[in-house]
């Protein structure tokens, strides 16, 4: 796992909660949900392929 993916979800993370926080001060609420959701579904295209490779590492462990 790269260094520089922890800090990128980690970068996902602040900011998402930043523009929560923002919404939330302005009475955009049903908007926090869409939110938190765009940076969930972000964060998962991220890591995507390290499960990907963690699954081949596995395979090829087991000998599958």
């Amino acid at each position: 796992m790269d260094l520089g993916l922890i800090f990128k979800i980690t970068a996902i993370g602040l900011i998402v909660a930043c523009v929560n926080i923002i919404l939330t001060k302005s009475a955009k609420e049903e908007y926090t949900l869409l939110t938190t959701i765009t940076g969930i579904i972000i964060v998962i295209a991220s890591v995507i392929d390290e499960i990907k490779e963690l699954f081949s590492i596995l395979e090829s462990l087991f000998n599958l």
